[in-house]
């Protein structure tokens, strides 16, 4: 559930327009979600997999691939504003993210271009335009921030990321700032188990701790956010589902509690953290801690700088090709 009173938001990392139109509705009214988020994956599941899409295709004869995909993105995520859109007003949050193509991750005007284009064509304030954490894509966060549109940071794994995340966030926000103003936030999204699906049974072997490192990098990069004492930017809690049946569904999701945060999960996980009492936060966790566990990954020949730039590479191709598989259904 969402925890207004330590600033805890709950988001849906779920998009499917059958779902959107019925109960999503309902999440939103019981305070379970104030808000959702989507990537090129969860779309390419949702359009080829479900017929809801079918009787909107049919009046895209002739449009291109992409196309034909951004009409259906666009009224799938202008629906879900409108549902959140009381929460948004009530300033509890009720955003909504769409990401840019995948294939714009080198391109800063490509993405601010895109970004522009997608925020207007929907029309609804409480968008977030989520850009990966690259190189290109950290300029492209300023100049969508300068201009009032809020950013999902994504396919964020180190702390290095995070900071530049920041940096570049806080120059769009003052230049927005300086030229009047208005309401506009940023989240830093921060993937958490894809850490342990590559690390734990290497980890095993060496007798070490596993199931540990997405969430002590995760709480590494939350201290480092808040040390920053910016409001309107939280870090988001991303990939937060659990794979397989060694941990509990929400795992993560109570692992990574903390105020001044937001997690997204899948429906299941979410189901599975609402069963049962919500648990104290468990964040943040002292830097000394964190430390110690990172020199002891270091000291048994763990290079976490290497284990930063695979999964960025694998989260990259992986959006790419979700991306580029659907849009060859869409030919």
């Amino acid at each position: 559930m969402v925890n207004r009173d330590i600033g805890f938001s709950l988001w849906l990392d779920f998009v499917e327009r059958d779902y959107l139109k019925n109960e999503f509705s309902s999440l939103i009214e019981k305070g379970i979600i104030n808000g959702a988020t989507s990537n090129p994956s969860i779309f390419a599941s949702a359009i080829t997999t479900s017929p809801a899409y079918a009787e909107q295709l049919k009046g895209l004869e002739g449009k291109t691939p992409k196309e034909k995909y951004e009409a259906l993105a666009i009224e799938d995520i202008r629906t879900a504003a409108q549902a959140l859109r009381a929460s948004y007003d009530a300033g509890n949050d009720g955003y909504i993210s769409i990401e840019v193509d995948p294939f714009l991750s080198n391109d800063t005007e490509g993405t601010i271009e895109e970004g522009k284009r997608l925020f207007a064509t929907i029309g609804e304030p409480n968008i977030m335009v989520k850009v990966p954490a690259t190189e290109a894509g950290y300029d492209a966060m300023t100049e969508l921030l300068s201009n009032g549109i809020s950013v999902n940071a994504t396919l964020i794994f180190s702390p290095k990321q995070a900071q530049k995340c920041l940096k570049a966030m806080k120059r769009g926000l003052d230049d927005f700032e300086s030229s009047g103003g208005g309401r506009c936030e940023a989240v830093i999204s921060v993937f958490v188990s894809r850490f342990d699906r590559l690390l734990d049974s290497d980890l095993e072997k060496e007798g070490l701790d596993v199931s540990k490192t997405g969430i002590y990098n995760a709480a590494k990069i939350y201290n480092l956010v808040e040390a920053n004492h910016t409001p309107s930017v939280r870090t988001l809690f991303a990939s937060t589902g659990v794979k397989g049946d060694d941990l509990p569904a929400d795992y993560y999701m109570r692992e990574l509690l903390a105020p001044h945060s937001v997690n997204t999960a899948p429906l299941a996980t979410i189901e599975s953290y609402i069963a049962t009492e919500a648990s104290a936060p468990k964040l943040p966790i002292d830097d000394a801690v964190l430390n110690g566990y990172f020199t002891k990954l270091s000291d048994n020949g763990f290079d976490m700088d290497a284990v930063y730039a695979e999964l960025l590479n694998d989260g990259l191709v992986a959006f790419e090709q979700a991306f580029k598989e659907m849009l060859d259904t869409l030919n």
